[in-house]
């Protein structure tokens, strides 16, 4: 008995799919999770995390991509559908513009198990998008060849001994508003009234650095005995032999959270849940904590391995010091603070 044509075709059809079947099933085991990462050997945490989910997911590849932020939301921005990214880190800033402008994702914690151990004062600062992967902090570093004693407070910059010695950051940078707030609040201030912050600069007259590089550079030729900078750069500083200590000042350093999130329209939310997840492990969390990176953990019952101690608070109650700067107050007007820092710190 012969065949119709349309049986013919189904028959021919069902074939070639099954044919086409093993090539399908390796083009589905063929994912890529494109995550935003650092440069550098800051990135090498997220690239233990990356083999280690790899090794999980036969077929899966990791791409870290090293870029700033800005290039990367221009990228998400400029997409039609599905996004490039599926994952990013952000300082809190940018945290709070991506959660306005709707390019990452809320967190569903059911989905993130190890949420449940988070430091409950940083998770509140996700605002429910994405996990607070680490922090830094903001300190005071100091050329010990030049201090007799190691400051102790904020204020110990204005001491009279220090007068012409002292350099801070230029507020173009998170570093720079991150010390015009905490000097607003330590004489009395906030992010919204920052005038007592102005009028201690100027009776500080410091020096100013563009960058934390520039920072260090005054701080290892002695033109500068002291300068707000970062722990990982202090850090940094000191493994290359240089005579760079940090500290911790009181009422407490200032912290600076970074968040992991998902991007919208990532094409995998669920081994972005996982990467998260991974992110916050005890495993992930006790590496990013140690040298070279300095990381603070996020997670509770993480112990400070000894080379971090200096510049990582080392207890609950160390945690509980960290001043936070209300980025929501001083992020919108960082243009018009930028411009009177330049007239008043040229003046």
């Amino acid at each position: 008995m012969s065949l119709s044509n349309t049986t013919r075709r189904a028959l021919l059809g069902g074939a070639a799919t099954t044919l086409a079947l093993p090539s399908l099933l390796r083009a589905q085991e063929a994912r890529e999770l494109v995550i935003v990462s650092f440069a550098g050997e800051l990135q090498q945490p997220h690239q233990w995390l990356a083999r280690r989910m790899e090794a999980a997911h036969p077929g899966l590849r990791i791409r870290l991509v090293p870029s700033e932020s800005q290039d990367i939301v221009a990228q998400i921005k400029a997409a039609q559908g599905y996004s490039p990214f599926d994952a990013m880190p952000n300082g809190e800033p940018p945290h709070l513009t991506a959660m306005r402008e709707g390019y990452i994702q809320r967190l569903d914690p059911s989905k993130v198990p190890n949420t449940a151990n988070l430091i409950p004062e940083l998770a509140a600062k996700s605002g429910g998008y994405g996990v607070p992967a680490s922090y830094s902090l903001i300190g005071i570093a100091y050329n010990e060849s030049m201090v007799r004693e190691a400051p102790r407070a904020w204020t110990d910059l204005w001491k009279p001994e220090y007068r012409g010695k002292v350099a801070i950051p230029r507020a173009s940078s998170n570093l720079g508003l991150g010390v015009l707030a905490i000097a607003a609040k330590v004489f009395g201030g906030a992010e919204d009234r920052l005038d007592p912050a102005w009028s201690k600069l100027q009776e500080l007259k410091p020096q100013v650095g563009r960058s934390p590089t520039q920072l260090l550079q005054m701080l290892e030729r002695e033109e500068v005995a002291m300068a707000p900078l970062w722990n990982n750069d202090a850090a940094t500083a000191a493994a290359k032999g240089l005579p760079i200590r940090f500290v911790q000042p009181d009422p407490g350093p200032v912290s600076l959270i970074s968040f992991m999130s998902a991007i919208s329209n990532t094409r995998h939310p669920e081994l972005v849940n996982e990467w998260m997840n991974g992110i916050l492990s005890p495993e992930y969390q006790a590496m990013a904590a140690g040298a070279p990176y300095f990381f603070g953990p996020t997670v509770r019952g993480v112990a400070i391995p000894d080379a971090a101690r200096p510049y990582t608070p080392n207890t609950p109650a160390e945690v509980l010091r960290l001043q936070s700067v209300d980025w929501g107050k001083i992020a919108p007007v960082r243009g018009q603070t930028l411009e009177q820092f330049d007239r008043v710190m040229g003046g």
